[in-house]
């Protein structure tokens, strides 16, 4: 059992590392198009000035709007268990199904732990909503698979 905690805790710290990673990238974005915002000044081709500064503000807009996404996936990850198995699937739940590997948390994709793959899924996506709730011996529509243990 200890085993399975250690690796839920490896694929905890690879979930917390894939968003501080996108939050500094889309920082650093929003940083630069400040800075980008700012320095531009008016030129003789106004129509060219104008469109540049409202192609800014879009960029800044999908920024914002990535942020906004990744405070999301900090709440998502602040209330997952790390130190807890459960029988039924939830939040947190580590899953071997004979099609693959799931640990039911925020979308990340995949994630390598000791040589086997390991797929981080938000509740929301398809093959999360359809595990949720589940138990071991259930089966799931996603690519006929059975679930053979929930940690």
């Amino acid at each position: 059992m200890k085993n399975i905690l250690e690796i839920k805790k490896k694929l905890y710290e690879a979930c917390l590392l894939f968003v501080e990673e996108k939050s500094h990238t889309v920082v650093s974005i929003i940083e630069s198009n400040k800075k980008a915002l700012f320095s531009e000044t008016k030129s003789s081709a106004g129509d060219k000035h104008e469109t540049g500064r409202a192609m800014l503000q879009l960029e800044m807009e999908k920024a914002s709007q990535q942020l906004a996404s990744i405070v999301e996936m900090k709440e998502t990850l602040a209330k997952i268990p790390t130190k807890k198995t459960s029988e039924i699937i939830c939040l947190g739940s580590l899953i071997q199904t004979t099609k693959a590997n799931y640990y039911l948390t925020i979308s990340v994709g995949k994630i390598t732990i000791e040589n086997k793959d390991y797929f981080a899924v938000s509740i929301d996506s398809p093959i999360g909503k359809q595990l949720l709730g589940k138990k071991n011996g259930d089966f799931i529509a996603f690519n006929e698979a059975e679930i053979l243990s929930v940690f």
